[in-house]
């Protein structure tokens, strides 16, 4: 079903309420990352543009207590961000009350305020998480029309985005949250064959609904990192002390069985024998990984074995690394994937699912290489599945 965006309404004089996904990583007090506030930027440059009153939310970490305020305020967002709109974004420390009501009163058409971390109302019941009616209906109070630009917790059902949407007239999406639709929902439903899905990351467990959906589509499923060694298991090898979920052995030949061989693991892996960036590397093939090394990367034979199946792809989802990319010398499989995956982008549709897969294509500085990366970890998981998240379903059909 189509979902109404924000051009199919009207914003001059009005005072638009935008939850946007500002939950960046800081470091010794700095932003560390900030892909997800340049992400926002086309609709709060529209908004702005347009005519209206631009009320900007975020959560930001998690708030258990009360030390928590302090270090996941919003304030340092609501600078960088009037850093890069060039102009003030008035920022309100408060989440309710008369001096947030005030500012938002007082905003004049093109102006921009952000209220602070929607997670400062978790510290007494959890009510941003939980979805209080009451929490939900008073945000909804504050603006005339509701924007959803915040992917990332579209597979929650929170105040700041069911809540308002349950209480308040008008609910479009933004300009990310509508790409996110159309690739991941739209590529789902409708892909340019060949298919190609890719699945790395640490655990079976996490990934069984999206491989279960995916066989459904994809023509192909390639699967590499932690996860694949419970594969391996399944297969008869030995794996020596690489990862394994042993309760998910069967699991894994049953997948394989339902597969019919479209699912397709490495011929070889990089070892070592420790968890460790300066442990020494090794190429092994997969009948023969010593009983003291663990898998570490997919080896070389496998990435040419990938790369000549990515070549011709004409769609391609990836979710998940497939290898310790955070230790260079174990980065090789999951760069070279990444590479080439940007090497097909003039004929192809690629789309990275979001979290560690995101993170490495950005650490490799490959990030412009692809159609589209994905600004929810969890959020791009639930809709590989095949789910509804209560963040798009609760956005006004066309």
């Amino acid at each position: 079903m189509a979902k109404k965006t924000i051009r199919d309404i009207e914003l001059k004089g009005r005072k638009v309420l935008i939850r946007v996904d500002f939950n960046v990583p800081l470091k010794d007090g700095k932003i560390s990352d900030e892909n997800r506030i340049v992400a926002a930027l086309p609709t709060i440059n529209y908004v702005l543009e347009h005519g209206g009153k631009a009320i900007l939310f975020s959560h930001l970490g998690r708030i258990k207590e009360e030390k928590d305020l302090e270090k996941n305020s919003l304030e340092i967002v609501a600078k960088r961000l009037s850093e890069h709109l060039k102009q003030n974004v008035l920022f309100i420390n408060e989440t309710r009350g008369p001096k947030l009501e005030s500012a938002i009163n007082g905003l004049k058409d093109g102006e921009i305020l952000m209220f602070e971390n929607t997670r400062f109302e978790d510290l007494n019941g959890k009510k941003e998480s939980k979805n209080d009616p009451e929490l939900g209906k008073y945000w909804a109070s504050l603006g005339d029309v509701f924007v959803n630009d915040a992917f990332g917790t579209a597979h929650r059902a929170h105040a700041s985005n069911v809540g308002i949407s349950s209480n308040i007239g008008v609910t479009v999406a933004g300009f990310l949250l509508e790409k996110e639709i159309n690739f991941i929902g739209g590529t789902l439903e409708n892909p340019e064959r060949p298919f190609v899905a890719i699945l790395g990351g640490a655990k079976v467990s996490d990934k069984i609904e999206v491989i279960k959906n995916l066989l459904k589509v994809a023509d192909k499923v390639l699967i590499g990192g932690g996860m694949a060694y419970t594969f391996f298991k399944a297969m008869g090898y030995e794996i020596g002390t690489s990862l394994l979920e042993a309760d998910k052995v069967d699991l894994a030949k049953e997948l394989l069985e339902i597969a019919q061989g479209k699912i397709l693991l490495g011929d070889d892996v990089i070892t070592a024998k420790a968890f460790d960036p300066e442990s020494e590397k090794n190429v092994r093939s997969i009948d023969s990984i010593p009983e003291d090394e663990m898998g570490m990367d997919i080896g070389p034979r496998t990435v040419e074995k990938f790369e000549s199946i990515i070549k011709d792809a004409k769609t391609v989802v990836w979710n998940g690394p497939l290898g310790v990319f955070e230790f260079p010398r174990f980065a090789e499989g999951t760069r070279s994937i990444a590479q080439a995956l940007t090497e097909i982008k003039d004929h192809a549709t690629t789309i990275i699912g979001g979290g560690d897969s995101a993170a490495a294509v950005i650490q490799f500085g490959l990030d412009q290489g692809f159609t589209h990366i994905s600004t929810g970890g969890g959020a791009s998981l639930e809709y590989l599945e095949g789910k509804l998240l209560p963040g798009i379903e609760c956005v006004d059909n066309k």
